[in-house]
């Protein structure tokens, strides 16, 4: 390919090796096709201004979901592909070669494990800080092929860096391939540098999460934890830079209609779209970042939708919307048989604070099927969520296998010397579960993780102690995670049932043989004399 000309020359073993590696990632025919696209023909090469552009990502005025809004991020993004190109592509005097092509993806995009993949986007943004002419605490070590790192990050850098990689996704799946430039929205991800700074640096019990300024928190968090946070909480969050390089190279060679599904979201774009629902695009995206799995490309969808509103046939049940109550839950939720979120915001006050500084919280579950009704414990998988103030994962600790469980009144009247509690519960045991919603869906009490081994030990809350904490509930959400076939599934299920209790409505009367067979006269002649001595035929 690339090196290739009229005359056949031998390939060299690095080249081989080198197209072999991008072989094994499925890159190699994009890779050749954009070479032959962006390179000289008369050099064959392609000039290093060529790929800074080809790699280049602006957006002048981004639209930011927060308060907190760092003025340099617009120019940070400006100087990202050229920090890509310098890195890992080498240029000779004629430019890129294919085989200096080649080897920078490979260096940047090419298989490997996820700490180094993390180092690769920290030596990216390091280089593009220091382009911008900012102080930056981030040493490395020359001419090492671990990309080992050293120094310190501060929130804020933190919340520039989650900012980077959110803007390379939100470019690759929203942005057409005619357009140059296009809206960016940059979610509330708070919940995200608190979890690492709570994680990576001493905090004292005293740090209000509720009222924490980002931007002015004056906290080193050492590189070496935060990779241990990444890789625990978020693994995948550099997944951002190999989709952002490929889909770069793509439109590079691609027509308009050959780019790929990506939808084109321009106009205003309202910060506050999406800020009445629980399931924020920022609180979505970080539970995306945990380990890949069959729901991770549902929930970017959600991510990076033009809009995030109610009427999203993802949610199935809102209790500010379809009223509270487990009733109420069960009739949205009855035969979805896919992946479901559950996302519970409640209350707990502080008794030393005025009551109207009411401290408001969000948790969740995922659990990996649909609800049934079980007075046991059951479910194959999933997980729980500290989704804000600070958010926290806690995946299966594979010890027990309690997942869920969801328990309605029994239909019939019969005596229980021990009856089972009726409520929505994830993880602990029955009567010690981890997280148990009672049925009018007022109150939730929440655990210590000694009462659970089915999920891995953590606070779901805030400074939460060994006692129980019950809280007042202010709003459940449901999201089906199952795609378009759960969903009708669930819809055909509706409408059978709607027959089934219409049917069951309707009295036929041509099933009454005669007037003395018919209710009508039983009812008439209980009214007038009921204790009247009948005849009786035999």
């Amino acid at each position: 390919m690339g090196a290739s000309s009229s005359t056949e020359q031998p390939v060299s073993a690095e080249q081989r090796e080198l197209e072999n590696i991008a072989a094994s990632t499925g890159a190699l025919p994009l890779l050749q096709k954009s070479f032959s696209n962006l390179s000289d023909p008369q050099t064959n090469a392609i000039s290093v201004q060529t790929l800074q552009q080809c790699f280049h990502l602006c957006y002048e005025d981004p639209v930011c979901e927060s308060q907190q809004k760092p003025e340099s991020f617009p120019r940070l993004l400006d100087h990202l592909g050229s920090s890509i190109v310098d890195l890992f592509f080498l240029s000779e005097k004629g430019g890129i070669n294919w085989l200096g092509f080649l080897g920078g993806y490979v260096k940047c995009c090419g298989r490997m494990s996820t700490s180094i993949s993390l180092n690769i986007l920290l030596r990216i943004f390091a280089v593009a800080v220091k382009k911008l002419g900012l102080s930056s605490n981030l040493e490395f070590e020359p001419d090492d092929a671990d990309c080992k790192i050293n120094g310190s990050l501060l929130p804020s850098d933190l919340l520039l860096l989650l900012w980077m990689c959110w803007a390379m996704l939100w470019n690759v799946r929203t942005l057409k391939s005619s357009e140059r430039k296009g809206n960016l929205l940059l979610p509330d991800i708070n919940h995200l540098v608190l979890s690492a700074v709570v994680s990576c640096a001493e905090v004292d019990s005293s740090f209000d999460l509720w009222n924490c300024d980002i931007v002015g928190l004056d906290v080193q968090l050492s590189v070496g934890k935060f990779l241990n946070w990444a890789i625990t909480t978020a693994p995948t969050l550099s997944d951002c830079l190999t989709q952002y390089v490929n889909r770069r190279l793509q439109i590079s060679v691609l027509a308009e209609d050959e780019a790929g599904s990506s939808e084109s979201i321009s106009g205003y774009m309202s910060p506050n779209a999406s800020q009445a629902l629980l399931l924020t695009r920022g609180r979505a995206w970080a539970i995306s970042l945990a380990p890949r799995s069959t729901i991770t490309e549902e929930i970017l969808k959600l991510c990076f939708s033009a809009y995030i509103v109610g009427t999203d046939e993802n949610l199935l049940y809102r209790s500010s919307t379809h009223g509270k109550g487990l009733n109420r839950f069960w009739s949205n939720v009855e035969g979805y048989h896919g992946p479901l979120l559950v996302l519970i915001s409640a209350n707990s006050e502080d008794a030393y604070q005025d009551n109207n500084k009411a401290r408001k919280w969000i948790i969740g579950a995922l659990t990996q099927q649909g609800f049934e009704n079980k007075d046991t414990f059951y479910g194959s998988s999933g997980n729980l969520y500290a989704i804000s103030p600070i958010f926290h994962v806690f995946s299966p600790s594979g010890k027990e296998k309690n997942y869920v469980y969801s328990h309605l009144h029994p239909t019939g009247r019969v005596y229980e010397s021990h009856p089972k509690p009726v409520g929505i519960a994830f993880g602990g045991t029955t009567t010690n579960e981890r997280i148990f919603i009672d049925e009018d869906f007022a109150k939730l009490t929440v655990r210590h993780h000694a009462m659970d081994k089915t999920f891995q030990p953590g606070s779901l809350i805030p400074n939460q102690g060994f006692l129980p904490v019950e809280a007042s509930m202010a709003e459940v959400e449901v999201w089906g995670l199952g795609g378009k076939t759960a969903k009708e599934v669930q819809d055909a299920y509706k409408k059978r049932a709607e027959l089934f209790t219409e049917q069951r409505r309707k009295v036929d009367l041509k099933t009454f043989a005669t007037w003395d067979d018919s209710p009508e006269k039983m009812m008439m002649d209980m009214m007038g004399d009921p204790n009247r001595v009948q005849r009786e035929d035999r």
